[in-house]
């Protein structure tokens, strides 16, 4: 893995943690940040892991924009920040490992659409989630495009709106994230959420993602459309015939590369 100036990473067994690591900012997301980022999901994402765990370093998982880099651009240099985020977005969601975010603390604007973004979501008793641009100056336009996929229309205006924080327990009522545990057992829930959700062949587990994403906030007949195409082709596969042959013969399953 390459060095970097505003986030860690590391591999350990299948797993590789992405970390930001500007405590001091925040880990508020700068342009060099999403950058870093950018090029660590993508390099993560040409690896043989199966899962990759976004966390944060220090008291806040993520602040959003650093604003002290947005005030500094001009239209032109805003909308290429705001290009580069949504880039970092789109690739984790389309990475072929499980993308789980570990998160503590608060994550606001866009370090709530970085949750949101994720596969998967542990958020301790602790984290608290915002789209703060309600209440300012700059709205959360793009942080809101991938919470209202996670929460629906009426929770998403409230949390836009308003700007005000929700804790971790209502993030989870609200489909956020997937569960709540005390701060303690953090990095426990998300071992374990990863390594059910990493199962199987991890093939078979990536051409499953990307046909989920390219069937969500569909019509109904054409989420149907894309995903019996695909699953259809997919019945043909060596991931598939070992594991209805492993079933059949009651063995464990022995899962191509």
């Amino acid at each position: 893995m390459a060095d970097y100036q505003h986030i860690v990473v590391k591999r350990e067994g299948d797993t590789v943690t992405i970390t930001m690591n500007r405590a001091a900012r925040r880990n508020s997301l700068s342009g060099d940040h999403l950058a870093e980022l950018l090029d660590a999901f993508t390099e993560a994402g040409e690896t043989d892991a199966t899962g990759i765990v976004l966390a944060g370093e220090g008291p806040v998982f993520s602040a959003g924009h650093d604003f002290g880099d947005v005030a500094e651009r001009d239209f032109d240099g805003v909308r290429e920040l705001l290009e580069l985020c949504t880039e970092l977005m789109r690739t984790i969601q389309s990475v072929p490992q499980v993308v789980i975010a570990r998160v503590h603390g608060l994550a606001t604007a866009a370090g709530c659409q970085l949750v949101a973004s994720c596969d998967l979501a542990v958020a301790a008793e602790s984290a608290g989630f915002a789209l703060p641009g309600g209440k300012g100056g700059w709205f959360c336009h793009t942080p809101a495009v991938p919470v209202a996929r996670s929460v629906g229309r009426k929770r998403l205006m409230e949390l836009a709106l308003t700007g005000d924080p929700i804790d971790a327990r209502t993030a989870e009522q609200w489909g956020l994230v997937n569960r709540v545990v005390p701060d303690a057992d953090l990095d426990d829930a998300v071992a374990d959420l990863l390594g059910r959700a990493t199962r199987g062949s991890r093939a078979s587990k990536a051409l499953g993602k990307r046909t989920l994403y390219a069937q969500l906030d569909r019509p109904e007949e054409e989420a149907y459309d894309v995903a019996l195409d695909v699953m259809a082709r997919a019945s043909q596969s060596d991931a598939a015939r070992e594991g209805m042959a492993a079933f059949l013969n009651k063995r464990k399953p022995e899962w191509p590369e």
